[in-house]
């Protein structure tokens, strides 16, 4: 997340004044593996964090936006009461263990594709071991977000399933896609698949861009090296804001396409769908519903990511470290 440079020229100063022989080619391929799996590591750990904590307003968000017209009646938060009179307490939590077996590699390969992509953009761009400027930090982003959204789009499908579906329906993960396959076909499981790409490439661009840029500003403006951690979760919540935002139409499409099945509609593109929305429940109040949420989840979600993904990658390379200097 922009960090990684800084931090690690303090664990490995001693090896940076050492001669490069021969018998460094071995550990420098172990510390290139070691920087993956700890970048990994660290991006389940902040996505699984991050989605727990938001869980109850991730459901009704998508609550919200797959239905059209009883919910407009209703705000978000008493959906979220009346669920709890309802279904009772966990059913808050419904659907978390599909979006905890999605979000997991999601956000491992958000993260770890991101430091590799900056390291691969920076050796282009001619900015290795030192910040990148704006474009490709934002090209950082989106590359980042667009590959892990397309090696797990179906598990957010069933994750979207299982949050508007009553319980009776579905009875676990591997229920929901035997399901869909047998009765709607493979091919529904990437349906919306067009409006997430579409979304995550300015959602992640600037999510990443805002954080990164906002740290780099901290920097030049503090002359700390680093963020504290709070100061880390504001910058982050203002990235969630931006990012989420910006990309929130396109978010709704996708919910409708993947819950066509379940919600008695029939999306086949996602200018008709769009056009449909728009038609029954107006721009504002059909594209941009449960926006008021998202302001609130967004910000909190992305904020906890970021921070635990920074945080987790300081820890581990801080055991490295130690570990190296005992031996």
């Amino acid at each position: 997340m922009g960090n990684g440079v800084k931090e690690g020229q303090v664990d490995f100063k001693q090896q940076d004044v050492e001669p490069v022989t021969s018998t460094h080619l071995p550990s420098e391929g172990n510390q290139e593996k070691k920087k993956v799996l700890n970048s990994l590591m660290s991006g389940a750990l902040a996505g699984a964090v991050a989605k727990t904590a938001v869980a109850p307003l991730d459901r009704t968000k998508i609550m919200f936006q797959g239905e059209s017209r009883w919910l407009l009646r209703n705000a978000p938060y008493r959906l979220i009461y009346r669920t709890y009179l309802n279904e009772g307490f966990w059913s808050l939590w419904r659907g978390n263990s599909a979006t905890m077996v999605r979000v997991i590699p999601y956000a491992a390969i958000q993260f770890c594709a991101h430091e590799e992509y900056k390291q691969l953009l920076g050796s282009y761009y001619g900015f290795q071991g030192k910040a990148l400027t704006p474009f490709p930090r934002f090209i950082a982003g989106s590359l980042a977000g667009t590959t892990a959204a397309m090696l797990t789009y179906p598990l957010d499908m069933v994750r979207a399933r299982m949050a508007v579906t009553p319980k009776e329906m579905y009875s676990n993960i591997v229920h929901v896609f035997i399901r869909i396959s047998r009765e709607e076909g493979l091919k529904t499981l990437y349906r919306g698949f067009t409006p997430t790409i579409l979304g995550v490439i300015p959602y992640a661009g600037l999510s990443f861009f805002t954080y990164e840029t906002l740290k780099k500003l901290h920097a030049d403006h503090s002359g700390k090296l680093q963020p504290s951690p709070p100061e880390r979760l504001l910058f982050g919540a203002c990235a969630g804001l931006i990012g989420q935002s910006a990309s929130y139409p396109l978010d709704v499409v996708r919910r409708r396409m993947q819950t066509a099945g379940v919600m008695g509609h029939t999306y086949s593109s996602i200018l008709l769908t769009m056009q449909e929305i728009i038609r029954e429940e107006g721009l504002i109040r059909g594209l941009y519903k449960g926006l008021s949420m998202n302001w609130v989840k967004g910000p909190i979600a992305v904020g906890i990511s970021f921070t635990t993904f920074d945080l987790t990658q300081i820890l581990l390379r801080k055991l490295q470290h130690s570990t190296n200097v005992e031996r």
